[in-house]
């Protein structure tokens, strides 16, 4: 039986669309978790580890309690303290974030008896949910591949609660705990600067500054990562990982759908592909079309029924990818 971790938030978020929609409800690891439990069915099970406020813990439990294969053993409101954002989408990609409540982060304790896990899957949002204590844990303490979203520790907040993007400047620290590195290509800009002239240049979004990949990559593997992923919105995603030495560099095209009605939790449910890919196969491309396939899942609806189970999914791989 495969057991995959998700750890993050579950913020109650309030998203107003780009389509001048509101929309109310339980975000962030929400996703890969009913997304993971939908492709895993009677063969595994998932366990969102999670702090949260005392008065989400009810209707949280309602999201989870359809999933029988869901172990919300680790979903712990003791110390009331959770995650709240309101979103506000300029146009499909671009948006606005406040976050008014912060959850204490996941420490080593929280994980101590998920040692025997396959995939441990982090999905910060904000840069102090996760300890870097708790990656050391879990490398010296588990056998579980280790996947790490990067959006958590390029996102900060400000007193008054707006959040923005941030430099990761120890990075570096971070690295030799990481099996498997994904991010979009935004945080990938905030992740590689060499000097004052190019941080200063790096004050905007560029979606078409792609030149700085290869390079971030070789670093990156050469910390000790085995596969970076970096996504591209809809085109797809990029990967990298060494062969006898030397960066191995492949293109996934992404799963293409038409309506795209909500992003919320596209990156999250993307990483949770990666988990089911390698648990299942062991497969970088294989992860990385589960990966996009879930994240273009995501895109389809405000509910969790987007998502797909393994047989529906299956197809869906095999009619995009089968060329």
């Amino acid at each position: 039986m495969i057991k995959i971790a998700v750890l993050g938030p579950i913020p109650r978020d309030t998203i107003y669309t780009y389509q001048n929609e509101v929309i109310r409800k339980y975000g962030c690891v929400t996703h890969p978790v009913i997304a993971l439990s939908k492709l895993l069915g009677d063969k595994g099970e998932v366990i969102p580890v999670s702090k949260i406020h005392k008065k989400d813990h009810s209707g949280i439990m309602d999201v989870f309690n359809p999933y029988p294969n869901i172990n919300t053993d680790h979903v712990d409101s003791s110390s009331n303290r959770g995650t709240v954002i309101e979103l506000k989408f300029l146009d499909q990609n671009n948006r606005l974030e406040k976050q008014t409540a912060c959850m204490q982060p996941i420490l080593p304790e929280d994980v101590s008896d998920l040692q025997n896990v396959n995939a441990f899957v982090f999905v910060p949002i904000t840069d102090f949910e996760i300890s870097l204590s708790t990656l050391k844990y879990l490398k010296e303490n588990s056998e579980g591949v280790i996947i790490f979203d990067a959006h958590g520790p390029t996102t900060t907040m400000s007193m008054t609660g707006d959040r923005y993007r941030k430099f990761w400047v120890d990075m570096d620290e971070w690295l030799p705990y990481i099996d498997i590195l994904k991010m979009n290509l935004e945080e990938s800009q905030v992740c590689w600067f060499k000097d004052e002239y190019e941080a200063e240049e790096m004050s905007s979004y560029d979606e078409e500054k792609t030149d700085h990949m290869d390079d971030m990559a070789a670093h990156v593997l050469q910390k000790g990562v085995s596969y970076f992923y970096v996504t591209l919105d809809s085109r797809g995603c990029v990967l990298y990982y060494l062969e006898k030495g030397k960066v191995v560099k492949t293109f996934i095209k992404s799963v293409f759908m038409k309506d795209v009605i909500d992003t919320t939790g596209c990156g999250d449910s993307f990483a949770g592909g990666l988990a089911y890919g390698f648990s299942k196969y062991n497969d970088p491309v294989k992860a990385a079309q589960y990966a996009n396939t879930l994240g273009a899942l995501r895109t389809q609806g405000k509910t969790f029924d987007v998502f797909r189970n393994k047989t529906e999914t299956e197809k869906i791989i095999e009619r995009h990818y089968s060329e």
